[in-house]
């Protein structure tokens, strides 16, 4: 199924069906009175969260989505019916935002129903402005109109830990040896094309979400390469690590990359450099001088607390590594559960 995690729809709710302005004229039913009906109230737009769905392309295929207008009154005191509601399932982790302004107007996090836009409400009969003073009310009230508006979905993921790092440093080998996720994998960059989610479960049964992104490259945040299109799938994380290639055979020092990533999380958005991380530092298998390696780790340790020296491969080095990305996300569930 193809990935796509933006679109753009107009949505709009129903219009409030009319009232009825009618009189009683059976035969032997003198003075019969007013009998008009009120209209239908209008149908409201509402988005519904579903676990089941990983894509927004469904609604890429259909651009508006419209909810059935209410109907409108007749004679003998007989109610339109009420419009259709519309329900429009997506993902979990989807943002709307008005597409004018750009404001979030609305996050869909859990499996239920959100109400986004009312229905109108329907119009008034004649009899209900029957009085003392006014026996034969000859006017009704029209419906009033929905809402319509042009909003943007964006898919976020609900992932507990990101995976970040250049193309080509293991991060979809890796998400493959920690969990039942099977991305592709190939000795060429940019063998991600779409994030990919896995979930993990530790040896205590604790299970989290990992999230790897396609590879980053300096110059994304200004759209190089894939650009910063999927960094959005970071930003719920509890914790991000960032994995680097120490086999010697990546284009450039591994501090370098370091900081490149750094560089480009932070000129995306502040937030992410703010969040709890630590590397990883990947294939350890080619490695063949060790003692490189260990001043790369005292560099690094003075920039980050934690490194973690892995080969996704043989899994060499990942068990602890599961552990401590468990820790932190149960005292991430544990915090937002307090509050």
């Amino acid at each position: 199924m193809k990935f796509v995690d933006s679109v753009k729809i107009q949505v709009r709710s129903g219009n409030g069906g009319a009232g009825c302005t009618s009189f009683c004229r059976e035969k032997y039913v003198p003075r019969g009175g007013p009998d008009g009906g009120d209209g239908g109230k209008g149908g409201d737009i509402i988005f519904q969260g579903n676990p089941q769905k990983s894509t927004l392309l469904d609604l890429s295929f259909k651009q508006h989505q419209h909810a059935k207008n209410g109907l409108p009154g007749k004679g003998k005191n007989q109610h339109g019916k009420h419009g259709k509601e519309l329900v429009i399932s997506v993902p979990l982790g989807t943002v709307i935002k008005d597409i004018d302004t750009d404001e979030e107007l609305l996050e869909i996090f859990e499996e239920k129903n959100y109400l986004f836009l009312k229905g109108g409400k329907g119009g008034l009969g004649n009899t209900r402005f029957k009085s003392s003073t006014n026996r034969a009310p000859e006017f009704h009230q029209p419906g009033e109109e929905g809402q319509e508006m042009w909003v943007r979905l964006e898919l976020k993921l609900m992932a507990d830990v990101g995976l970040v790092g250049f193309p080509n440093a293991g991060k979809s080998t890796f998400i493959s040896a920690v969990s039942h996720a099977r991305p592709k994998i190939a000795d060429y960059p940019f063998t991600t094309l779409v994030p990919n989610l896995g979930v993990v479960q530790t040896d205590q049964f604790e299970t989290f979400v990992i999230a790897d992104i396609p590879g980053i490259i300096e110059g994304a945040h200004a759209g190089t390469g894939l650009g910063d299109r999927f960094l959005k799938h970071i930003e719920r994380t509890a914790i991000l690590v960032i994995i680097l290639d120490v086999s010697g055979f990546a284009e450039r020092p591994v501090i370098e990359e370091y900081e490149i990533l750094l560089k480009e999380l932070e000129l995306y958005s502040p937030a992410l450099t703010e969040k709890p991380r630590l590397i990883v530092l990947n294939k350890l298998d080619a490695v063949a001088d060790h003692e490189e390696i260990r001043e790369i780790q005292q560099t690094l340790e003075k920039k980050e607390k934690t490194v973690f020296f892995i080969s996704a491969v043989t899994k060499q080095g990942i068990p602890p590594l599961i552990q401590h990305l468990a820790k932190v996300v149960r005292v991430r569930k544990e915090q937002s559960n307090s509050c």
